[in-house]
């Protein structure tokens, strides 16, 4: 019988405390690095593509349909009236994602699109509409059928 209570004692006032305390000190840790991040040099999030060529067409074509819905689904859940930081967020993405993207030479034509239609993020509208209209410059050249960007917020409705 005095085995289990030892054992819970020992539970109680050496392993716990250590427990909570590293985890607390993730934590502080954490929140201490969020607020040392630097400032992200325009050098970095508009530089050149960092990934190579993917020559492997079925999952480029995977690649290509999850990172279009996960880049409409990001403008539909966009702020309506997004703060000045939101603005840069989204924007610094958008350009970190095109340097990022695993298909080097779809990266490439990416940054090349960005260069003429640079990304429109004064309000969730004006997102969508920019994703779709660059979305259907991806569709021309692949000879895609082109989409409705009247029917963006419908399609990708998130409920916000």
């Amino acid at each position: 019988m005095r085995l289990p209570l030892l054992f819970f004692l020992l539970f109680l006032l050496v392993i716990l405390p250590s427990f909570l305390y590293l985890n607390y000190s993730v934590i502080q840790t954490r929140e201490e690095a969020i607020t040392l991040i630097p400032e992200i040099d325009n050098n970095v999030v508009k530089g050149p593509v960092v990934m190579p060529q993917l020559k492997n067409s079925t999952i480029k074509a995977e690649l290509g349909q999850s990172s279009w819905k996960l880049l409409h689904t990001m403008m539909a859940r966009f702020p309506e009236r997004p703060t000045q930081d939101e603005k840069e967020a989204l924007r610094s993405f958008i350009y970190l994602f095109s340097r990022l993207y695993p298909c080097g030479e779809c990266a490439a034509e990416f940054q090349a699109i960005l260069a003429k239609h640079p990304p429109q993020v004064s309000s969730r509208e004006a997102a969508s509409q920019w994703a779709c209209a660059v979305h259907n410059i991806v569709n021309q050249r692949l000879q895609k059928e082109i989409f409705d960007c009247g029917k963006i917020a419908e399609k990708y409705k998130c409920g916000c």
